[in-house]
């Protein structure tokens, strides 16, 4: 179903991205015709520059509201909670289908209000919570995470929910006046043209929780009007980094979900291995800083000490380093602009001795096919941004399931958008970007289904 004629058209679209892309080779990506520019006209939440306003003291923990508290980034929010109460407060909360773990989140942390997002645990998780001294209000389905994002008590939102599921909850706390403590890629990769001139519009602030942008965000903290010349967005490789190219075809989903640097959930470590999450970060770091996609730039850095750079218009660059610890991008969302002073027990201090040598290489790009078909996309702009990654999301369950090879997640990827291209529209309303993930979620499955995927893409 086409629901509106407000297409993007243009001619071919397949420039690498960026300054490393010059010598990559991609693997099919060239071909595609995703439109011409250099990405969305949309007003990035932080222009190339961050003034952070004054700390000013308080006597009261700032409260929050909670998206995804069962997956990793809410457990480590809520460690961070936990070690820091003077500091911060849960008030509501949201998870999928985990209950045990939900139960125990209830009765440590004595939330106002829950939602449980499958409706068919609820009876049990009542049941797990019977004798609670603090009994929640306790909400079901997509309007319960609404409910508890747009929470009258909350002051920001940390959104960890995977995929576009965050994206109406965070529109309803946006629409709140919440800040936004942005731990899902896809509410400004889907969402980005809907969603920073709402933002805008209500004066919140969308704060990156995520190692990459929150590296960024705070190094372009002090920098004057025109200073800031590149991005530099820092990859560890994934779990195949070293391995050689013509192997990847026999990889397994356990060797593809083994990180070696940072403990993460499947989904996001099977991106790390394609480096789809780092072609999804470039979209993203778009959108935060409004740096045009020929000046946001992937370098290969294995360490994880590193977590991203920006150079500055004098040829300066500037570095966040820290060991690989989600906990401390996730916090300084929270604190901003203030820094929590933490202990050396709970955060160790990075110790240059210990972390040896930081190196750094280029992207092969024909063993990450997924860099320079982000960067097509993010050029091309509107609903495709979104299209890649609701596809990749579903490609990327499919290879979980062991339905689809490895190899066969970014082919899925590149053929549904070539798809879409047809229907692709600049300027979407928040319908139309809920409509195409959908869309792109039911196209990837339908191909796998109907078995004949690997023949229709035998060439991509």
């Amino acid at each position: 179903m086409k629901l509106s004629n407000r297409t993007s058209t243009g001619s071919i679209s397949g420039k690498r991205g960026g300054r490393n892309g010059a010598t990559g080779r991609c693997v099919r990506v060239s071909a595609l015709k995703f439109g011409p520019g250099n990405g969305s006209t949309v007003p990035p939440a932080w222009p190339k520059r961050v003034v952070a306003p004054e700390v000013v003291a308080r006597d009261t923990p700032k409260r929050f509201s909670l998206l995804g508290s069962t997956g990793s980034i809410g457990t480590q929010t809520l460690d961070i909670m936990e070690e820091f109460p003077e500091k911060f407060e849960l008030v509501a909360l949201a998870a999928g289908s985990n209950i045990k773990v939900l139960a125990e989140q209830v009765r440590k942390f004595k939330p106002k209000m829950v939602a449980l997002r499958d409706a068919s645990k609820l009876a049990e998780l009542k049941e797990m919570l019977r004798g609670c001294p603090l009994m929640p209000e306790i909400l079901v389905g997509d309007e319960g995470a609404v409910e508890v994002a747009r929470h009258p008590d909350a002051e920001a939102v940390v959104t960890g929910i995977v995929g576009c599921a965050g994206l109406l909850p965070t529109v309803a706390a946006i629409k709140a006046g919440k800040d936004i403590c942005l731990a899902n890629k896809e509410t400004l990769i889907a969402g980005g043209p809907f969603v920073l001139p709402l933002a805008a519009q209500y004066g919140v602030k969308i704060l990156p929780a995520d190692s990459e942008h929150s590296a960024i965000f705070q190094c372009m903290q002090g920098l004057p009007e025109g200073g800031l010349r590149r991005i530099i967005l820092t990859a560890s490789g994934g779990a195949f980094r070293d391995l050689p190219t013509e192997k990847l075809k026999d990889v397994t989903v356990a060797q593809a979900t083994s990180h070696p640097n940072w403990s993460m959930g499947k989904k996001i470590t099977i991106d790390s291995a394609t480096l789809m999450n780092k072609g999804l970060e470039v979209i993203e770091a778009h959108y935060l800083f409004g740096v045009d996609y020929d000046n946001i730039d992937i370098v290969v850095h294995p360490q994880s000490i590193v977590h991203s750079m920006v150079e500055t218009a004098d040829s300066s660059v500037i570095a966040q380093m820290g060991w690989p610890d989600m906990r401390l991008p996730i916090m300084y969302t929270m604190s901003f602009p203030e820094r929590i002073s933490v202990g050396d027990k709970t955060w160790p201090r990075l110790d240059f001795t210990k972390a040896n040598s930081l190196t750094f290489r280029a992207p092969d790009r024909a063993k990450y096919p997924a860099i320079d078909l982000a960067y097509a996309a993010g050029r091309a702009a509107g609903t495709m941004t979104g299209v890649l990654s609701a596809a990749n999301e579903q490609s990327v369950q499919m290879f979980i399931e062991e339905r689809i090879s490895y190899l066969d997640i970014m082919k899925l990827n590149e053929a549904c958008c070539e798809a879409h291209m047809v229907e692709l529209i600049a300027i979407p309303t928040l319908e139309e970007i809920v409509h195409y993930d959908q869309w792109a979620r039911r196209w990837v499955k339908a191909k796998v289904e109907a078995g004949n995927y690997s023949k229709v893409y035998a060439t991509a």
